[in-house]
């Protein structure tokens, strides 16, 4: 074999090497990308109008926006702003329009929250929960969905009766999410006791749509709510902490829970 015959094989060897080398650094970078980039979840959410107790609330319409990071979770706009962090071992409970939050120890116990006038309001705001899957399927924006029906009983015989919508669809580990996350949100945000979040688990996916209906004191209640983007995106500085400037405080105020 020639000099140059072998040079030229050393070179071609060198060459691909040297490529599938930069193959490998390519996938371990996009791997990385696609590790450290979050989920963001945009909802939007109508209720209409109703009149209760000589009151009129007029129709609303929110948009909420979600973030699912590694055992991270926050959720702003809605009722009210709430994060979960498994890492710390915390919930936050914020009020945006005080600029003060609550933080609570997972799992949260939701009347050592209540402030002293509210106390005796802890077993009239707990619920439970029923749900029952269904047959019935639909496609809802990108997502092709399963239906579920859920009930939810609070004190005084008041009922909220719901259609969900889930899909498994999702660019991320629903099953793992509902499974470290979502019950802490069940027992935070709407006061289920064990039972209550063993029914919401059975909910398979992620909800992308509800219709719920309810009758307070005669009057009727009517909410739609849905997911309008699931994308990949990387999570704004600080997204899963409390908002600088705002106040931490022991317990809830009455505000506080006139806005759940």
């Amino acid at each position: 074999m020639s000099l140059e015959s072998l040079a030229s094989r050393e070179a071609r060897k060198e060459y691909l090497l040297m490529k599938k080398y930069f193959a490998v650094l390519v996938l371990v970078m996009a791997v990385s990308l696609s590790l450290s980039a979050d989920i963001y979840v945009k909802q939007k959410s109508h209720s209409d109008a109703m009149a209760i107790m000589g009151q009129t609330q007029p129709a609303r319409d929110t948009v909420t926006e979600m973030w699912i990071g590694d055992d991270q979770f926050a959720s702003f706009g809605g009722e009210g702003s709430v994060i979960i962090d498994l890492k710390k071992n915390v919930m936050y409970i914020i009020n945006d329009k005080n600029k003060s939050y609550v933080e609570a120890t997972l799992p949260v116990d939701f009347a050592k929250l209540l402030p002293p006038e509210a106390a005796a309001m802890a077993g009239m705001m707990k619920m439970t929960a029923t749900v029952n899957p269904t047959n019935d399927t639909k496609k809802i924006g990108q997502w092709n969905c399963t239906g579920y029906e859920m009930t939810l009983t609070m004190m005084m015989g008041i009922t909220m009766k719901s259609k969900l919508w889930a899909s498994t669809e999702v660019p991320f580990d629903v099953k793992s999410f509902m499974a470290k996350i979502m019950p802490n949100v069940f027992k935070g945000q709407m006061h289920l006791d064990d039972a209550s979040v063993k029914e919401m688990l059975k909910i398979n996916g992620f909800q992308i749509a509800t219709d719920m209906s309810a009758e307070i004191m005669g009057a009727k209640m009517h909410t739609t709510s849905e997911v309008i983007e699931i994308s990949k995106k990387t999570a704004p500085e600080n997204v899963y902490s409390p908002p600088a400037g705002y106040a931490k405080k022991a317990t809830l105020s009455m505000e506080d829970l006139q806005k759940r």
